[in-house]
């Protein structure tokens, strides 16, 4: 192959999906000269599933990203017909927002986002090759020959690699809504000394509005006054559209087990892993058989197109079983398929081959981030975008790695999932993967990650404003809820509240403690009147929740101390005595880096973990 120089770059990234579109930016503003790769300019930030941004567990991711100088909640904010906060029926710590998007718009104004960002060329075409040199990064070849020659690069290929789509007995190479797959780089990867599996995820129909009857189906409704992803905006979001509920039926239950020979999922044309949190409706008919019908959301593509994204029924059925299906369905009976649903298969690789940083632990300077990395949605590879092109700058300016923890946030859950545990099918955030999410709480990210990036040009003059806004009224508002309430209207309140019990000496955060709201407070004695609701609900729940919250900070000053403890690159797993055969065995495939870490590996416990502090003692490693 004849071989040209494309550029001479700091930071080179593959792939212009979330992940990518993080990294690059990320690398960009960090003033290094920054070249992003992708195959088609067309799919920058392209939302191949659901257009929508956050969810449960996955709102909490963007409010970080963004709280670390990230784009996609910016993004999602600019490209908003909807706004909602799930779970406002539970407790604060699984409230999550969740924004309905339209989907072109959010690839437009990410594509121009990227555009008129300096230091960032944007390049179509397709990895071949990860270039090295004594076992460090040198640049990416492409197909066409060209050489990209970089100090880092960060592969960040989303569902793209080998991909194939699955319908009925139809199998194509295809990547996501008909975009040519990446077929050139697994090879690579397993020369470079990378485990790679196969994983599965899928994608509903997308029907004509024209002929559904939304009559027949209920108004899902945004939310007023729910806040905007970024902290940037101090204004709530904005609700231009709504969203529908129906649901499947017995008939629908029928159609498809009837037809199970020929889903794909169950006949064996598929035996990759799929998402267990995310499953198709043929797996949800099947494993939940005792239910009599499943909801089904009908959300709107976007406010140029009549396309409907039906949530809720993923299929890899054939077309003919699919219009049966989707008819089957109560306002659905004349509805008109304009994009079909399919399953997509794609080469991923074991998130036990790198690092905490998402740096390859056998060559230096290669990162991964995304879906490459076994995990499925949006959230979870902007999230590893960020982290990945965050450390890939500081290795190139020198600076030490950037590691959040558990307890630090949800991000850091994730990577630590990832790296720590690995994950044998699509890996999906949650609130309930999180130990301290009381102290992870969606309103709380930017105070609890934006001083962490103070001294980099994510920090840039108009987020410092803003953190320094919102932190200034939040502490007010705290101030203000230990003032003493009057002791008659409080008895009032209790009273109408039907609280029991008196009110002498009581300040507004002990009726807060008692059952009251901020609501309450403001409207009964017109305290944290100029502060604004989202914040004066993020001062109530701090209040409310201060014992838990004290409670786990406890734990995590005790498990800190674990994980300051370093564990030496080099240690050899098999000479250390008192080890059982299924820890030695999963040190050495992890190779943990602090005790910490190798405490929360599978089939390592705690008998195990004292071992290697009795070790660590005898060999004095501190």
């Amino acid at each position: 192959m004849f071989t040209f120089t494309e550029g001479q770059f700091d930071i080179a990234v593959i792939g212009a999906g979330h992940a990518g579109c993080e990294a690059a930016l990320v690398s960009a503003r960090s003033g290094l000269k920054t070249a992003m790769l992708t195959l088609n300019l067309d799919s920058i930030a392209f939302l191949a599933c659901n257009p929508s941004i956050g969810g449960t567990a996955k709102g909490q991711l963007v409010r970080e990203i963004d709280a670390l100088g990230g784009e996609m909640g910016v993004n999602a904010d600019k490209t908003c017909v909807q706004m909602r906060m799930l779970n406002e029926g539970k407790g604060e710590a699984v409230r999550s927002p969740r924004c309905q998007c339209d989907k072109n718009a959010y690839h437009r104004e990410m594509k121009r986002t990227l555009e008129n960002t300096q230091n960032l060329r944007i390049i179509q075409g397709e990895a071949q090759e990860i270039l090295t040199e004594n076992g460090a990064v040198t640049g990416v070849l492409t197909t066409y020959g060209g050489i990209l020659k970089a100090k880092a690069v960060i592969i960040a290929t989303g569902v793209y690699l080998n991909a194939e789509t699955v319908t009925g007995g139809v199998r194509r190479k295809s990547g996501p809504s008909g975009f040519a797959p990446a077929t050139a780089l697994t090879e690579n990867l397993v020369k470079l000394g990378f485990g790679v599996r196969r994983f599965k995820t899928g994608t509903p129909a997308r029907l004509d509005a024209r002929t559904v009857d939304f009559s027949k189906c209920q108004v899902q409704a945004g939310e007023d006054g729910t806040p905007c992803f970024s902290f940037l905006n101090s204004e709530p979001a904005g609700n231009r559209q709504v969203c529908h509920l129906t649901y499947t039926n017995a008939q629908t239950h029928k159609i498809i087990t009837d037809n199970l020979g020929r889903s794909p999922l169950y006949n064996g044309d598929i035996t990759s892993a799929g998402p267990r949190y995310c499953p198709s409706i043929e797996t949800k008919v099947v494993r939940f058989a005792d239910k009599e019908r499943h909801q089904i959301f009908l959300e709107p593509e976007g406010e140029d197109t009549n396309e409907i994204y039906v949530q809720g029924m993923s299929s890899s059925m054939p077309h003919d079983i699919q219009r049966e299906m989707y008819r089957s369905v109560e306002g659905l009976e004349n509805c008109d398929i304009m994009r079909y649903a399919y399953a997509i298969e794609y080469d991923c690789i074991d998130t036990l081959d790198i690092y905490p940083t998402l740096e390859f632990k056998k060559v230096k300077g290669l990162y991964t981030a995304g879906q490459i990395n076994g995990t499925s949605g949006y959230e979870e590879a902007a999230a590893q975008g960020l982290m990945a092109g965050i450390n890939a700058v500081r290795k190139i300016k020198g600076e030490p790695p950037f590691v959040l923890g558990r307890d630090e946030a949800y991000i850091g859950v994730l990577i630590d999932d990832l790296t720590t545990k690995g994950t044998e099918e699509p890996y999906r955030m949650m609130t309930s993967r999180a130990e301290y999410r009381i102290n992870l709480r969606q309103d709380t990210a930017d105070f609890r990650l934006t001083p962490k990036i103070a001294d980099t040009p994510l920090f840039t003059d108009e987020r410092r404003k803003a953190f320094e806004r919102r932190k200034a009224l939040y502490e007010k508002a705290l101030t203000e809820l230990n003032a003493r309430a009057d002791r008659q209207k409080a008895e009032k309140l209790l009273e109408r509240l039907n609280i029991a019990g008196g009110a002498s000496g009581a300040s507004y955060a002990d009726l807060i403690k008692r059952g009251c709201t901020a609501r309450d407070i403001i409207k009964e004695f017109g305290a944290l009147c100029d502060i604004p609701d989202d914040i004066a609900r993020s001062a109530e729940t701090t209040v409310r929740y201060e014992g838990y919250i004290k409670k786990n900070e406890q734990q995590i000053e005790k498990a800190k101390k674990l994980e300051k403890k370093p564990l030496p690159e080099d240690i050899d797993y098999d000479k250390i005595q008192g080890l059982r055969l299924e820890a030695r065995e999963r040190l050495k495939r992890v190779r943990p880096i602090t005790l910490g870490q190798a405490g929360r590996i599978y089939g390592v416990n705690p008998a195990d973990v004292t071992v290697l502090i009795v070790w660590l003692a005898s060999n004095k490693q501190n």
